[in-house]
């Protein structure tokens, strides 16, 4: 399929992928919460609970609209991960029946990596960072001739993601601002043609990894540091080619935060909503509760936590 034949990323695109993929998705849940749970005044909020999606993250969105609207060859599927990309993956291929590869990098965390294991999938580790797992996989796609599944720069995944937008929006049609973490761009890229400026949407990222930021202010997707407590979710070296037109025109802007800000989102959202989160996942929290983003009076806030693939932790300790 040429460009010029592939799916627009946008609202049409994204509802005829959700036909696609629903009976595979789960509509994972929200919840509406009083602000003043969390030290908020007069701030509605409406979680979007996708850790609870299958593979334990949005990223199945994504995985399963590759396998159910490409054609696998027999070599399978391969997909480069910091974790949670190749944990859907993996459990798409095994529920369609194809053969899958993932490569990781050695920040994966063992709880990415004993998913992706569960599912079936042959497990690479290797190298420190993403990039390194990328150029892994993209040496084994050529040698093998399996289909390239990206975390986040591929028309399908953008589209599967958006669908996460398209029930949230569903399910809380009156949000005034959705905060959506930011790694390499296919959540917020999803989320952002879904809306189409009908609510802001507002990335977050860590300090550790200012992706987006970095493009933004450069015009052009742009190398950025890859590290910190998120690295296994939110660290790759640059957002997507195809998100970033999509970014400019539709995220309002993005805020960072610090690490130490996610651990103390971690804590409280188990404490106040006995949610565990991910620290890629408690990113969008991190940012209301320490005040990289403030809320005015009354702003309805949509809150995505997007993954919880993280070793338990005894918080009431």
């Amino acid at each position: 399929m040429t460009a010029a034949h592939e799916p627009l990323i946008d609202r049409a695109g994204i509802a005829r992928v959700h036909d696609v993929v629903r009976a595979h998705v789960r509509r994972t849940p929200t919840v509406e919460v009083d602000g003043a749970d969390f030290g908020l005044k007069d701030t509605p909020l409406t979680f979007k609970l996708e850790q609870l999606q299958h593979s334990g993250s949005f990223k199945a969105r994504g995985a399963l609209t590759n396998l159910l609207t490409r054609e696998a060859p027999e070599a399978g599927v391969v997909a480069a991960s910091g974790g949670n990309h190749g944990a859907a993956v993996a459990y798409a291929a095994h529920k369609l029946g194809v053969r899958a590869r993932v490569f990781v990098p050695a920040i994966s965390s063992p709880a990415k990596l004993a998913r992706i294991r569960g599912y079936g999938a042959q497990l690479v580790v290797g190298g420190d960072l993403y990039a390194d797992a990328l150029a892994a996989s993209e040496e084994w796609a050529r040698e093998s001739g399996a289909m390239v599944v990206h975390a986040f720069d591929q028309v399908e995944t953008l589209l599967g993601q958006g669908t996460l937008g398209l029930e949230l929006d569903e399910q809380a049609p009156a949000l005034d601002t959705v905060l959506v973490a930011v790694g390499g761009g296919g959540l917020v890229g999803g989320v952002a043609a879904w809306y189409e400026g009908g609510a802001k949407i507002v990335g977050v990222e860590p300090e550790a990894a200012p992706t987006l930021e970095r493009a933004l202010a450069a015009g052009r997707p742009v190398d950025a540091p890859a590290g910190g407590y998120a690295a296994d979710s939110l660290a790759p070296r640059r957002v997507g080619e195809l998100m970033f037109p999509i970014a400019q025109q539709f995220v309002s802007g993005v805020v960072l935060v610090t690490d130490d800000a996610i651990r103390e989102a971690q804590r409280r959202l188990w404490e106040t909503l006995r949610v565990v989160a991910e620290p890629g996942g408690a990113a969008t929290t991190a940012a209301l509760l320490s005040g990289r983003y403030a809320p005015r009076a009354g702003e309805r806030v949509g809150v995505v936590i997007s993954g919880g693939n993280t070793v338990a932790v005894d918080f009431d300790r």
